[in-house]
């Protein structure tokens, strides 16, 4: 079969949503790459080094590539994502050079050769993540494992928005507690919360296509039996009180449900957010100080923040 991959240089704050763009225009996998991954050190499972070629990656800004079937709607396709992506502008997302181009690859070049950018990442003191595809043995008695399918989800976890939200996790979740994952994606912040002994966790997404990758991640993870996921928007029509919420989205969401949120978290419970851009953390703060929260810690990482709020 042939495919189409087509290729999008953009900045960091629009990966997330042209990746769902894509997503929703019928991608069948999705590459990114980074040119900040380049200044990493990037260990294999056995503590090595390895290396990745600078010709994959753009100068400066992301590179995001997807695969489309070869087939008469392919131009209309197309046209649909360069308009769509050009949409993102009308919510101030920089969108940056915002290059389009198409080339033409066949299956078996793409279904395995992404998989080269993926390997075991410890992320946290107690995290590491897994490609399912990946064999890896924990160094300590204490880590934790979580295994992902990046073909089917929406990233690695390995994202700096995704590294921040799960360490601030590991700071206020606790036994017992009920939380509430807005914008799951990939399910990996639901998963990180369960394994670090939530009670129960409600994985929430309007998405569908995320919907089904998370409940796929949370299955590898036998951890079913805790982590409810449900097609939903935002916080819409939820009433039942929280321990702590977190989420994972664009600043031009999160300023949209601090209302909610400060109104279904307990007192004394925190409310943290990720995926925010440098440039406008001041405005989601001021939204969160408005509602009702304190701010009682940021974390920064790149052109990253993560606040932590608490009630």
């Amino acid at each position: 079969m042939k495919w189409s991959e087509i290729s999008i240089h953009t900045t960091n704050e629009a990966v997330e949503p042209i990746a769902n763009i894509l997503y929703e225009a019928g991608a069948s996998g999705i590459v990114i790459e980074d040119s900040f991954d380049l200044n990493k050190d990037h260990p294999d499972q056995y503590g090595e080094l390895y290396e990745l070629n600078p010709d994959d990656f753009p100068e400066e800004g992301v590179i995001v590539k997807a695969y489309l079937p070869v087939n008469s709607f392919l131009g209309e396709t197309v046209e649909q994502i360069k308009s769509a992506i050009n949409n993102l502008l009308l919510f101030n997302i920089d969108i940056g050079l915002n290059k389009v181009t198409i080339s033409e690859v066949h299956e078996e070049e793409w279904s395995t050769a992404w998989k080269k950018y993926y390997h075991p990442v410890k992320i946290s003191s107690k995290f590491t993540i897994v490609p399912t595809w990946e064999e890896y043995e924990p160094v300590s008695s204490d880590e934790l494992m979580i295994e992902l399918d990046p073909g089917m989800a929406f990233g690695t976890g390995t994202h700096p928005t995704t590294v921040m939200s799960i360490q601030a996790l590991e700071q206020t979740v606790k036994k017992d507690d009920i939380v509430y994952d807005v914008g799951t994606g990939s399910g990996v912040l639901s998963i990180a919360s369960a394994m670090l002994g939530a009670k129960h966790v409600l994985a929430l997404d309007l998405d569908e296509i995320a919907v089904k990758s998370a409940e796929l991640n949370i299955k590898i993870n036998h951890i079913q039996d805790r982590i409810t996921v449900k097609q939903n928007n935002l916080l819409d029509g939820i009433t039942e009180p929280a321990d702590v919420i977190v989420a994972n989205l664009l600043a031009e969401i999160i300023v949209r449900f601090t209302d909610d949120a400060f109104r279904l978290v307990k007192d004394g419970g925190y409310f943290i957010t990720s995926g925010i851009i440098n440039q406008k953390r001041q405005e989601v703060e001021e939204h969160i100080k408005k509602a009702g929260f304190e701010i009682v810690e940021t974390i920064v990482m790149e052109d990253w923040v993560t606040i932590v709020a608490k009630k």
